[in-house]
């Protein structure tokens, strides 16, 4: 096991470095001799990323294999909330989010502002072909809710807020 933290460790500077193809192959070396080490699976989502050939899907899985090893890392669940919500799979974001938050009661309302700023952003792009006005509110809707999450109040408590 020390070899293989040696690795990830490894992994981790050529990922600094930009050297993605080698962190992506020191990371699936620790994979293959240490298939339950949640660390080189959340750096092959990482790397993965950004190496053209390797699919979403296998980055997702990736993330999914972490968070299986290690359910309790809530900077994985959020990782994968951000990757999810660049490829516009915002209720899997969602979920991911949450969780975080679920995890990490002392930052939860960074993660619930986090989701809500970056599907304000995202959701728009990803479905722009398809928004009318209607749309265009229920995205605002949704993000606004999270932001009022964030700051752990209600419709209604913004509203009383706001007259």
């Amino acid at each position: 096991m020390e070899g293989s933290q040696k690795l990830v460790e490894q992994g981790y500077q050529l990922l600094s470095q930009g050297e993605c193809k080698k962190a992506l192959s020191k990371f699936e070396k620790v994979i293959k001799e240490d298939p339950g080490n949640a660390e080189a699976y959340f750096g092959k989502a990482e790397a993965g990323m950004l190496v053209p050939k390797v699919t979403s899907d296998d980055v997702l899985a990736a993330y999914k294999k972490a968070i299986e090893l290690d359910p309790e890392n809530a900077y994985y669940h959020s990782s994968m909330g951000a990757f999810c919500v660049d490829e516009g799979r915002f209720n899997d974001a969602e979920q991911a989010y949450n969780k975080a938050a679920d995890i990490d009661t002392d930052n939860a309302s960074n993660y619930y502002s986090e989701f809500a700023v970056a599907y304000y952003q995202r959701a728009p792009e990803v479905h722009e072909q398809l928004l009318d006005e209607q749309g265009i509110e229920i995205i605002k809707r949704k993000a606004l809710q999270y932001m009022l999450k964030s700051l752990g109040m209600t419709v209604e408590e913004a509203k009383e807020l706001l007259d």
